[in-house]
């Protein structure tokens, strides 16, 4: 497909959820027409970007392919490729697959700020679509890798389908990416916490009658049911008569929830680390 070059180096912008839900369902259609493993493996390794190993079943197989999709989503131009072409394929086969303006009404119905006009893949925003932000220049280069290492292994563990160990990983680096916010503030209301509770509990003083009140109100109490043995028994064991078991699309959300509050602390750091600078 042709586009932009510059896009295959550095994204665009990602496409959102919506549109991952969208083609996720176009999928699910075009392969009940055959053999349906085999066309959920060609879409697995279109996302993927090369060739991977097929899943030990059609169950993991989906699994395999939804984390995949999520991944590849955070380029929009090879996102949309990468189902584009593997339908050309299919169709080549003789399947029924979505057409160019079929796709072209679910990316414009998401604001997804692409089209397709075979070979070609045009922007039709005036201005790219905006992506979430890198970790902020403020934190060190050693968290920047830390923080890539540690969701990169939550997105395998989802894949593996071991959900409680990657919502654990990722509420580990959320505790550990809030101790970045030691010693911010004005001099005199600084924060001096050095766990997780303490430090936004602070924030959340400093930031009252605010959004940030309400969102880190929001982010405590997902953290202490995760962490609680009657909740998701992340961090101190589950009650054996009142735990609650995470299930997959439980734990998928707790990931995407907390993904959320790491990029908010994440651009916090740096507006407030950018206030100190002034």
């Amino acid at each position: 497909m042709d586009f932009e070059k510059s896009w295959r180096f550095s994204s665009p912008g990602a496409v959102s959820n919506d549109v991952v839900n969208a083609f996720y369902e176009m999928i699910e259609q075009i392969a009940r027409q055959g053999d349906t493993k085999r066309i959920v493996e060609w879409f697995k390794a279109a996302f993927y970007g090369g060739s991977i190993g097929w899943s030990s079943n059609l169950g993991w197989a989906w699994s395999d392919l939804s984390t995949a999709m999520s991944r590849a989503a955070e380029n929009g131009p090879l996102f949309i490729e990468a189902f584009w072409e593997t339908c050309v394929k299919l169709d080549e086969e003789g399947l029924a697959v979505p057409d160019a303006a079929h796709i072209n009404r679910v990316l414009a119905e998401h604001s997804a700020g692409y089209e397709l006009q075979p070979p070609r893949l045009v922007a039709t925003n005036a201005y790219a679509p905006i992506t979430v932000p890198p970790p902020a220049p403020s934190l060190a280069a050693q968290a920047s890798a830390l923080i890539t290492e540690s969701l990169d292994a939550a997105d395998r563990l989802l894949g593996e389908g071991q959900g409680r160990r990657a919502v654990q990983e990722l509420l580990w680096l959320l505790e550990t990416i809030s101790t970045a916010f030691r010693g911010l503030g004005a001099s005199d209301s600084s924060v001096q916490g050095k766990y997780f509770n303490k430090i936004v509990n602070e924030m959340r003083a400093q930031g009252k009658g605010t959004a940030q009140e309400q969102i880190l109100t929001w982010m405590t109490t997902l953290h202490g049911f995760l962490s609680s043995p009657t909740g998701g028994g992340v961090r101190h064991g589950t009650d054996l008569q009142a735990g609650i078991a995470i299930q997959p699309h439980e734990a998928r959300l707790y990931c995407n929830l907390i993904r959320s509050y790491l990029t908010y602390l994440i651009q916090e750091h740096e507006r407030q680390a950018a206030g100190l600078r002034l």
